[in-house]
């Protein structure tokens, strides 16, 4: 069942030039953002001593003492929480975070007793980068559009986030690890350890996202599902915590300015003569009322994660 729901795409085509291998690869990864949002990818490009290096080094780092964790907290008047953080309410979520900008940025804080966990780290972002802007061309072209549309809308780097995480085992009262949501942004990698816990949302079930070595989770966000007027999905997913192993992951958000103007292109409006789902809006002011209905979002409930605002359909839930 997770098989069928996550299709395993092989990205070597697409570097060897195997033409029928990319077409048939396109259509894979077209039905799968359609349907779901969510596939994985493998033959990506990214070496796996380097995916192997990341865990290692982020397993020791989050397995040190909370004091020690604790002198690598965000800078004082940063316009990101960069570095080490932790979730404000450990009852209900029991999340551990270190952040990364883009490696120049110097907002970044990195533990000093692990020196090459930035070196590892600030490589993995800039792999990331890379299969970001190919997934970006793929999806271009799997939506009929010319190779270059997504890139030339989102030609900026300096947006994109890396996200080493780590959870505690689940306990008797609290499984919960991340709770129920869609991302921001356009595309989200994520690649995690053979715990699993990641669960993506289809038809009201939630279904266990099986863990393939070497594989790399793509999740469609919401700058997507705007541009394309729902034509590819934003997905519900979460993570729960598991049973008797701590779980460790990382999470690369490949993403708009906030200075951005998002509404559906022109290809999914105008030129095939269907109504826009939603108004334009500057992608900041999309954060900002996410934000806000994060605060008033009681524990335990799923999010409005702001996007209904700026329906034109008023059906959207919980993005």
């Amino acid at each position: 069942m997770a098989n069928s729901l996550m299709p395993i795409v092989d990205l070597s085509p697409f570097f060897l030039g195997d033409e029928d291998g990319k077409r048939k690869a396109r259509e894979v990864i077209h039905e799968a953002c359609s349907r779901y949002g969510f596939f994985q990818i493998v033959n990506h490009g990214v070496p796996l001593d380097l995916m192997s290096r990341a865990f290692k080094l982020s397993k020791s780092f989050f397995e040190c003492p909370v004091e020690e964790k604790m002198n690598c907290s965000p800078l004082p008047g940063a316009s990101f929480p960069a570095g080490y953080n932790r979730k404000p309410n450990p009852s209900y979520e029991f999340a551990e975070y270190l952040v990364m900008l883009h490696p120049g940025s110097t907002f970044n804080v990195f533990p000093a007793n692990h020196p090459q966990l930035r070196e590892v780290m600030g490589d993995l972002f800039n792999q990331f980068a890379k299969i970001g802007a190919i997934l970006e061309s793929i999806l271009s072209e799997s939506l009929g559009l010319p190779p270059s549309t997504l890139q030339e809308f989102n030609n900026e780097r300096n947006c994109d986030v890396l996200t080493a995480l780590y959870y505690l085992p689940a306990t008797e009262n609290e499984k919960m690890g991340i709770n129920s949501h869609r991302d921001v942004g356009c595309i989200t990698f994520v690649l995690q350890d053979e715990v699993g816990g990641l669960e993506v949302q289809k038809d009201g079930k939630w279904i266990p996202v099986t863990p393939n070595k070497g594989a790399l989770v793509v999740n469609i966000g919401i700058v997507l599902q705007v541009l394309t007027n729902d034509k590819y999905k934003s997905p519900n997913h979460r993570v729960m915590r598991p049973n008797g192993r701590s779980r460790n992951s990382f999470s690369f958000f490949y993403n708009v300015s906030g200075e951005k103007w998002l509404e559906p292109l022109p290809y999914f409006t105008k030129q095939i003569d269907e109504k826009p789902n939603y108004q334009g809006f500057i992608y900041s002011d999309y954060l900002q009322k996410r934000n806000e209905n994060k605060l008033k979002r009681a524990a335990g409930l799923e999010e409005d994660l702001g996007l209904s605002h700026f329906s034109l359909t008023k059906s959207i839930e919980n993005h």
